[in-house]
This record gives structure tokens, sequence and C-alpha cells, in this order.
């Protein structure tokens, strides 16, 4: 591993430490080297909060070292004021003379701006580093700014056979506990998660994330003749949720994208996942399957063009992950 990629890849490890509270800010990771050797690091905690590099800066004891110093960011740092001042006015302040950036940020107020402003103070700036690590990093934040809409998860559970449920839509549980825990770990991580109207009056789930310490996500549903009623869980109280009269997805993503909702988990049945799957709004499925075969009731669903990232085994049910052939984020 080279010099540089060592560095920026303690970047990436700190910047995963912001997972849940960062967003919907990107998880930024910095790290300060002088001679080979690291005086201070920072991660991005809080949306809101200091950034990466505020807080690698603060960090370091010995700050007479830092116009000896190289600053290793895992996205290109910020140039304009918005909860906080730009982290590249304070990179020029400190006068440090080299930064190492992963990749450039999509976001339209810096994508690039920060990079040129550094370099027009002097700095040497390298762009590029471990990029396709760093972009990976926040696929989600990358996908909203550059598609204008959230990054879309579709996620469904079926049996050995290929059912999602009964004939009459009776669900059935394929998950096991240790799966279940998991999906509550994804709608931690991402920000809204979507049902039907079917599933929500047959199925009727809370959607929270009540077997992971995370954040419960907007619940988004679909009732276009109001026939959902107010006993349903997700009209409680617990988390925010948000009923679309429009069953158009285009238009419910739109409104997602202004209310910077960055990803969005699709749970609902089979009519739900295919009219996603149809109009190639997603950029991950993932597929439970059970050891379970049912012989016949409603079939998951279908998927002409992907391509197989990952499978694996957990508690006895295989797990499948799907990208789209051409993905790119």
């Amino acid at each position: 591993m080279g010099y540089d990629n060592k560095f920026m890849e303690r970047c990436i490890q700190l910047a995963r430490c912001g997972e849940y509270g960062a967003a919907p800010n990107p998880m930024v990771g910095a790290v300060i080297v002088h001679k080979g050797r690291i005086l201070g690091e920072g991660y991005h905690c809080l949306c809101g909060g200091p950034h990466a590099e505020v807080n690698a800066i603060r960090s370091v004891k010995q700050k007479e070292l830092l116009h000896e110093s190289t600053l290793y960011v895992s996205l290109e740092p910020c140039a304009h004021y918005g909860k906080t001042s730009p982290c590249a006015d304070l990179i020029i302040a400190n006068q440090i003379p080299q930064v190492v950036v992963g990749t450039l940020d999509p976001f339209a107020k810096v994508n690039g701006l920060g990079v040129k402003k550094m370099r027009d103070a002097g700095i040497e700036v390298i762009v590029g580093v471990m990029e396709k690590e760093c972009r990976a990093l926040n696929e989600r934040f990358f996908t909203f700014h550059r598609k204008k809409r959230p990054w879309i998860l579709l996620k469904w559970a079926q049996s050995q056979d290929g059912f999602i449920a009964q004939e009459d839509g009776t669900p059935v549980t394929f998950s096991t506990v240790e799966t279940q825990v998991l999906m509550h770990r994804l709608r931690a991580y991402n920000k809204a998660v979507m049902i039907g109207t079917r599933t929500a009056l047959i199925d009727n789930p809370s959607l929270t994330t009540r077997y992971w310490p995370g954040p419960n996500p907007v619940r988004v549903t679909v009732d276009r003749h109001d026939i959902l009623p107010n006993n349903l869980k997700i009209k409680q109280e617990g988390a925010e949720t948000r009923i679309y009269s429009c069953g158009k997805l285009n238009d419910i993503l739109a409104d997602l994208y202004q209310r910077n909702i960055q990803s969005l988990m699709v749970e609902g049945g089979t009519q739900l996942l295919q009219s996603f799957i149809d109009e190639g709004l997603w950029d991950e499925i993932r597929i439970e399957t059970s050891p379970m075969r049912l012989r016949k009731g409603i079939v998951a669903p279908a998927i002409a063009y992907a391509k197989n990232v990952e499978e694996t085994e957990i508690d006895g049910n295989g797990i499948r992950i799907l990208r789209p052939l051409n993905y790119e984020f």
C-alpha cells in the first residue's frame, strides 16, 4: 500500500464513525501527517457540528508543525458558508502546505471550488487518492446530488421457490431473529422507508428500528383513495410519516429530494417493488431467501438485468445483493 493510500485508508476508517450522525452531510475523515507521523485526526460526527478537517486541526497539540504537514481528507474541503465556516479557509489560515483529497464533492456549492480556493492560496492539492473507495463511502450522498433523487434500496424476503406471501396476501415470516436485526439496522442507515397501500393494510408494519439503536426512518406510503385507517401503526407517533395521494414514483421521489431525504428503502409488496424495477429506479436490491417452500402464493419481483455483487448466508437464510449493470454514483 502506498504512502498516500495508507493515510487515506485511515481517513475512510474515521469517516465511518459518523455513519448515523453526519447525514444528510457526507461521512468524512481527516488525518494530519508530519514527516510520516500522524499529528491529528478527526471525522464529521454530527450534522451542523464541526467538519472532519476542523476536528483534525483542533486535535493537533503542536500547532507550529502544521505549516510543515500534509492534510489527508476523504472528501473535498468545503468552500462555502453553511452551518459552519469554510474548511478551505481554515486550512489556508493554518498554512498547511499540502492537502491530499480522496474525491471531489458533488454538492453544487463545493464541487471543485474548495480545491480551487486552496490552490489559489498556494497550497499543493492532490486529488483522486483512493477515489473509488472514497466515493463508495458516500454513495447515497453522491447519488442524491448527481441524480436529484434519493439513493434507492429495494428489499424483500422470499421462499426458496420464489414467493413473498400466500395467495391471499397473508404475510409469511421468512426472516430469522438475526436477519430481522440486520433489516432494522438498514432502516436506521436509510433516511426513509416505503411500503404500498396493500402492505400498510395487510401487514400493518410500524417501520421503526425497534431491534437496532439507530434513528427511525421517515415512513412513506401511498393512499390514492384515502382508505388507510387512523389506527394503522405507521400513523402512530414514534416516527414521521408521509402519505402521498399521487402514485407516480417520479413525483414522490422529487418531493423526497426537495425534503433532503437522501436514501429510500422500499419494503413493499411485489407490485410496488416491480414498479421501481421496471422504471429503473433502484441502486441496490437485497433479497433474503428462506429454505422454506410455499409451492404457491404471490410471486416475488422479477429482475431482468442486474449483477450479483455479494452472496452470504445468515442464520440459514441466503442474502443476495444486486446492483444495476451500469451502476455508478
